[in-house]
């Protein structure tokens, strides 16, 4: 009984997640493993979800409550594309995405990030941390790997980089964190979200950047 039966735990997503903007766009990233307790659920999770055509959500938390939000605002945003006749701009989903997870902040446990790019602001990343806080950065990360790379973050961001350094960036943050954190794990997927829409990569394990191995 020490060991509480995994069956009955919550799955949740262990999660490294983070995004960046860079001119024109953002690049957004995660790992992919889901655990119940020390069980490892499911090794190729994706918690990069698209919300509408230029705009995703990257997940952590409980794997049911944001999956769930995030059909309720994809819904939403499709509701305000037709009503509206434009794209919604990245702002509004964050704060449509903000409402939910704020008025039930008491019973959900999510942390998300809001990336996109949008005619009016371009590429943009919000951070909506648990309890329902939003706010604009340049690079936000979440989840319980990022705990271990935020020197890593802090030394290596510089305002102003490319799309390819954006993504060199997340994948060795991901990568890092997934080496020091049990909860974070196999393959690193990255979209890079811009005027032409959204690309998506799959870093497999052994294809992650190095590094120091002691």
């Amino acid at each position: 009984a020490m060991l509480a039966d995994w069956t009955q735990q919550e799955v949740l997503t262990g999660t490294t997640i983070m995004a960046v903007e860079y001119n024109g766009g953002v690049v957004i990233g995660a790992d992919s493993r889901t655990s119940s307790g020390t069980y490892v659920t499911n090794r190729t999770q994706d918690k990069l979800t698209p919300l509408t055509e230029y705009i995703y959500c990257c997940r952590s938390g409980s794997a049911a409550d944001t999956q769930a939000i995030a059909d309720h605002v994809r819904y939403y945003l499709d509701f305000s594309r037709i009503s509206q006749g434009r794209e919604p701009t990245v702002r509004y989903a964050a704060h449509v995405m903000q409402s939910i997870l704020y008025n039930n902040r008491d019973n959900l446990s999510a942390a998300v990030i809001v990336a996109g790019w949008d005619e009016v602001n371009g590429g943009q990343v919000y951070c909506i941390p648990l309890g329902g806080l939003l706010v604009r950065q340049p690079m936000a990360a979440g989840g319980s790997g990022s705990t271990y790379i935020w020197g890593h973050l802090d030394a290596q961001f510089k305002p102003g980089m490319t799309d390819t350094e954006c993504q060199e960036f997340v994948a060795k943050s991901v990568s890092l964190a997934i080496k020091r954190d049990g909860s974070s794990g196999g393959v690193c997927r990255l979209a890079v979200i811009n005027r032409s829409g959204v690309q998506r990569r799959i870093i497999m394990h052994e294809d992650l950047p190095k590094s120091y191995d002691g």
